[in-house]
Formats: structure tokens, sequence, C-alpha cells
């Protein structure tokens, strides 16, 4: 089958300006870009639009819904954005690189997400077959090899447990996976020692895959650290650069946010250590938001040891002291407060909705209480499995200048959550991007860029990201003055993307779903 965008204003991922044209594609393969006078099966009128590649999110946990029976509500606000690939199994977690046989295969996904049939790579390959509605690009999450290996054990690996979780990396890798993940924010991730470490990113290394890195910090402090340093987001970096030279592995740098005000000092700082490393030739870079929010668990300003106590230990007035003393003390040092933590989800139960979407402080203020008081009580009522989303990952002038910066990649990271209060990203991230462009005056060759092209070149991804002759048709049709976004309803399904092609095959029609499930994971090939 053939099909001509016509009349477009082609934007074709590599910066280039853009111009008016024609692009034919003939068996899902784009076969001429220009001034098309060839005959189509279909002629889709671009006149006014902007004819671009499918959009490429960067950074994706959705390799976690593909095989689930409700599978299209998790991956309809994406395509809806006009996403067409997204890369996988990062922050450490990917639904494969677990033995079929290991006892811990229920704890993979770290408690964030659930995968409904956890295995190997090869097996993650067949079950995905004719299921997906997009692209996935898979990374293989360390958290998951080594929750095959020792579950959540805190117990440094040996060598020969080390030598046994690199056999399941390397089936990843030599099967296609494009690299790997760290996520040394979670368990079981947080508790690998350098040996482990370097072992993973040497083997991701030798495929010349890719490392993402969720750090160890995202804030001024966390723990972790010692507490008299410089800034803990900074030595979270100088971490990963070390892990990055020692085992000279390609990273990415994840999800690159500063939280809480005090944080975003640090901003200047990193951005040129990025700038420096790629002037003495690493290869470092960096994705980011276009919200100034993201997803947080209940207890992200409490400290360990009170989820630790039992329930009746908890409310004696010593504990309660020193826990709201230490409260108060970790706001200050990140510079956020109780308006800026925004409930998601409390419980199953009915009576617990009414405070989703709605800050803390708010519902302390309805309910009489301080807004101390008010936070305990939903961490109770939630028996601290709740979520927040966490305000304060940016300030504007940030975000301005990370879309501007050369070395930043466009990303969601988010997910479509079953129930409570919806992160915007997943519904409304990419369109986002291109409001705040108008906003800023940032040309809108350059957003398509860090979304398509720029991406597909940073994890190596081939024949994808550029309109150009044999690449695969996934392409994105948009209309660039109609975009229309609402923050303050995250859940809202955003205006101005048109029609959506993946290898030629139509998965989005203005907002509405075709059904149809040409994804493909995409695999890397070695030589």
């Amino acid at each position: 089958m053939s099909i001509l965008f016509k009349g477009g204003r082609i934007i074709d991922g590599t910066g280039a300006p853009a111009y008016l044209g024609d692009v034919f594609v003939e068996g899902g393969i784009i076969t001429e870009v220009g001034e098309c006078s060839r005959e189509a099966d279909t002629v889709v009128d671009c006149t006014g639009l902007v004819v671009a590649p499918g959009f490429i999110d960067a950074h994706s946990h959705n390799d976690f819904f593909y095989d689930r029976d409700d599978a299209e509500m998790f991956y309809a606000p994406f395509l809806r954005q006009g996403i067409t690939t997204q890369i996988t199994g990062n922050c450490g977690f990917s639904p494969f690189g677990v033995s079929e046989t290991s006892p811990y295969r229920d704890k993979v996904g770290g408690g964030l997400f659930r995968a409904v049939q956890p295995g190997s790579f090869a097996e993650f390959k067949r079950r995905a077959e004719g299921r997906l509605m997009l692209n996935l690009v898979p990374l293989v999450g360390q958290g998951t090899t080594r929750i095959s290996i020792s579950g959540y054990s805190p117990r440094p690996l040996t060598p020969a447990q080390i030598e046994a979780e690199m056999e399941l990396v390397d089936e990843a890798m030599s099967g296609g996976a494009f690299g790997g993940s760290f996520g040394f924010m979670y368990e079981p991730g947080i508790y690998a020692k350098r040996d482990e470490l370097i072992a993973f990113a040497k083997l991701i290394a030798k495929y010349d895959g890719i490392l993402t890195v969720h750090p160890r910090a995202c804030s001024k402090v966390a723990l972790g650290y010692p507490l008299l340093s410089k800034p803990h987001i900074e030595l979270a970096l100088d971490e990963v650069v070390g892990i990055m030279k020692e085992s000279g592995v390609r990273t990415e740098y994840s999800h690159l946010i500063f939280v809480g005000k005090t944080s975003w000092k640090s901003a200047d700082r990193m951005l040129a250590k990025f700038h420096a490393l790629r002037k003495e030739g690493y290869d470092i870079a960096y994705d980011n938001y276009s919200f100034t929010y993201g997803a947080s668990v209940i207890t992200v300003v409490l400290p360990p040891w009170y989820m630790a106590l039992p329930k009746e230990e908890r409310k004696k007035p010593f504990n309660m002291f020193r826990l709201k003393l230490m409260t108060n003390l970790t706001k200050a040092a990140l510079g956020i407060e109780f308006d800026d933590l925004t409930v998601a989800y409390i419980s199953p139960d009915p009576a617990h909705k009414k405070y989703e979407g709605r800050t803390v402080a708010d519902c302390a203020r309805e309910e009489g209480l301080s807004p101390f008081d008010m936070y305990i009580k939903l961490v109770d009522l939630s028996d601290g499995q709740g979520r927040l989303y966490l305000g304060k990952y940016y300030s504007e002038d940030i975000i301005r200048r990370l879309m501007e910066d050369d070395l930043s990649v466009f990303m969601t990271d988010a997910w479509v959550e079953e129930a409570g209060t919806q992160n915007g990203a997943a519904f409304q991230g990419f369109p986002y991007f291109f409001v705040r462009a108008k906003e800023y005056g940032i040309a809108t060759e350059k957003i398509v860029r860090k979304m398509t092209g720029a991406t597909a070149e940073r994890f190596g991804i081939k024949g994808r990201g550029v309109l150009t002759e044999g690449y695969a048709a996934d392409i994105t049709v948009f209309d660039e003055d109609g975009f229309k976004v609402d923050p303050a309803v995250p859940d809202f399904t955003p205006e101005g993307i048109k029609r959506v092609y993946i290898a030629g095959t139509e998965v989005v029609r203005d907002g509405v779903l075709t059904g149809a499930r040409p994804g493909k994971v995409l695999l890397k090939k070695w030589h």
C-alpha cells in the first residue's frame, strides 16, 4: 500500500529548516521526500500542517504493560501525543533479564511496576510480537538482573553471583537490547557495590550499548551521601561520571531534574560539567521533562526509620517529635513545602478519593489539621504505599535552558495509573514542549530534532527518527499553531496532533485510535 503525504511543511528531524513538500510511503518505508508526482493508494492532505518523523520518548517504563489485557489504556495517551517509539527498561527495571527459575520473579519491577510474565529477553520478544501499539527500544535493567540473583538482599554479590548476573545481561545484549540501566534510588540497585556496577557497565560497553542512569540523588540532600559535602545532586553526577570513565560506556543521565529550590543552584555547575565532559571526548548527555513536577512515593520526605517502626511505636511522643523535627529539616534542606506535595492516590477505599488531586496543605486546611499531621495521616491511611506528585522539579528558567541545550533530548518518564490522579506527562508531555517552545521562542525544527533524530542518534536507533528515503514511515502530522494543553488537568487530551503512523500504518487520526498494533520491539544489530 502506498501513501502520499501531500503539501505539508516538512520538518525532517535533522534540524534543517522546514520546507514545503511531500512524503511518499510504500510498503511502510519512505521512498521519496520532496516534490512527489507519483500516484498513491491514499493521499493525506497536509496543507497547513507539519509532517515530521514519529516522536521518540527517550525515557519510558511502558514495557511493563505490553502484555496486559487492558494494554490500550496504557499506550493510547502516548500515541495521541504523536509518540511512535519509547525507550524502555529505564531506572534499573525491565520485565526481562530474570531467570525463569528464580524464586524472586515476583519482585521484578521493584514495587513500582508489575511484570505479567517476567523472564528472558528471548521470551519478552516472543510475547511482544503482534501485541505492540508502538515501538519499544529495550534496555536491560540492572535492578531486574540483580533481583533474579538475590531478590532485595542488601548483601554484596559474590564473584560467582556477579558472573551469573552478567549471563542474564549478555543474553539480552546479544539478543538485540540497546543497552542497560541503573536505578540507584531503588531496591535492589541501591545495594549494588562498585564491582557489580562496573561489570554491568563494561558488558554494556562491550556491545557498544548505552547505559541510562537514575542517579543516587536528584536534590541538594539525599540518603546515601555524607551530610557535610557539596550538594548531593552533584555528588551523584560525580558517581555516574566515575562509572562511565572506568567502564568506557556511553552514558545517558536519566531525567535531569533539580528537586527543590535549594538544588536549583546546581544547574549551572552540572550543565557546565556535561559540556566539559563532551569536550573531553566522553559520550554523555541527558533527557528532561516538560512539566515542573514528577511522581513520587508518599514517604518521599520521611526518614526510613519511621516506616520501619511497628505501628504502635510510631505515635509515641518521642518518635513523633523526632519525626517532625527531621521532616521539617528535610523540607527546609530541599526547599519544598507541603503545598508542593499533591496527592495522587491513597488507597482503594472510596472515602480516600477526596484527597486525590489536592495538595497536602489543602487537605490540612479542610480537616483542621496542621500540614504535618495531615501528611502523617495520609501516610498512615495508605500504609506508606500512597503516591504523590512532587513539585519544584524545575524552575521555568531551568526548563527553558534545558530545552535550548544541545545535549538534551525529551522524554515523559510517565505511565498511566490504574487509579488516582494521573501524571500530566503521560497525556501532554510532548505537546507541552511545543507550547513552551512557542513561549520561549525556540524554533520548531529544534524541538522536533530533539524528539526524533537526536534521540535516534543518541540511542543508536537505525532507520528511524528522520524523514528520508529508506527509513521506516513512522510519521506524525501536527498543527504547529494548534497545540493546546492544560497542565491543571493532568489527563487532558491535548490538541494539535492530527495523524500518527507507524511503519506506514495509521494508528491515530484526530485523537482517535484506529486499533492497529504495528509496533515492534526494535533490535540492535551487533557486528
